[in-house]
């Protein structure tokens, strides 16, 4: 079996952000799957996924101090600054993390870690909604 999503995000603001509920919300016929795998791909360059801490919330404001040391605005060399000084800091941010995450489904249900969730890694200052297209392919 094979069903395929396209999912719309809430808008979010800069940062990294749970949404793992967001889209088991959107996600009624998981429910259906035996034994598979769910595959979530982020349709856009500026943006990420993750997967990492769903408890304490410092997680995601570390991981967003770290990018922006790392990847800091304004550089003096970059060049491709059409939508502001966050636009490439952007871009690479999310080539750094990635555009998709796969998770085990088991019995109806994304199979992670106790303690994990998936991350919207929200890279720009006024992203707006973001798109998923979520995959799976299992036995029912």
């Amino acid at each position: 079996m094979w069903i395929q999503r396209e999912i719309q995000l809430s808008p979010k603001k800069r940062g990294f952000h749970l949404i793992t509920d967001e889209i088991l919300r959107k996600l009624p016929e998981l429910s259906q799957v035996s034994v598979g795998i769910a595959h979530i791909f982020i349709q856009h360059t500026s943006a990420s996924l993750t997967i990492n801490e769903n408890a304490d919330p410092t997680v995601r404001q570390d991981f967003e101090s770290f990018f922006n040391r790392a990847v800091p605005e304004d550089e003096p060399y970059y060049k491709h600054i059409y939508e502001g000084s966050d636009d490439l800091p952007s871009h690479i941010k999310s080539s750094l993390l990635g555009s998709s995450v796969t998770v085990p489904v088991t019995e109806g249900r994304l199979n992670m870690g106790t303690w994990q969730g998936i991350y919207l890694c929200e890279h720009r200052n006024h992203g707006g909604p973001r798109s998923l297209v979520v995959t799976i392919q299992g036995e029912v």
